[in-house]
């Protein structure tokens, strides 16, 4: 596999129909993490800890940002975060897949300079099974 252009993951909202790309988005970032259930006991080989396997709560988290384009994609984004609303959102990922699944906008921020642009960032936490499809 060949290096891949960080300008080709792409976040994608649910209009209703398809999926639009986040427009304007100059950096993402997709982390998966999973708690631990931790069942170590006195009687564990060596005092070391064990792990109970497929316990624990997994979640995945969404960042982005860029520059505010005031596009089709930057309403429905805001939309969804003052409703509080759930809705589908995917994740591209070059050469490997897509992600899929309902996440909810935990934070929205606007910033900019008096000599520059507008930009926003975004985060986005899972809000419940998530689906990968191989490309």
């Amino acid at each position: 596999m060949v290096a891949q252009k960080g300008k080709d993951l792409l976040l994608k909202i649910s209009d209703g129909g398809s999926y639009v790309t986040v427009a304007g988005l100059r950096s993402r970032r997709l982390a998966f993490n999973a708690e631990t259930v931790d069942v170590t006991d006195a009687e564990s080989a060596g005092c070391w800890r064990e792990l109970l396997g497929g316990a624990g709560v997994q979640r995945a988290s969404l960042t982005g940002a860029g520059l505010f384009k005031d596009q089709a994609s930057d309403t429905l984004v805001r939309q969804a975060f003052f409703a509080g609303s759930i809705l589908s959102w995917q994740v591209l990922i070059p050469d490997f897949g897509t992600v899929t699944g309902p996440f909810q906008i935990t934070a929205l921020e606007y910033s900019g300079e008096h000599n520059g642009e507008l930009r926003f960032e975004l985060a986005l936490e899972s809000a419940g099974q998530l689906s990968f499809g191989a490309l």
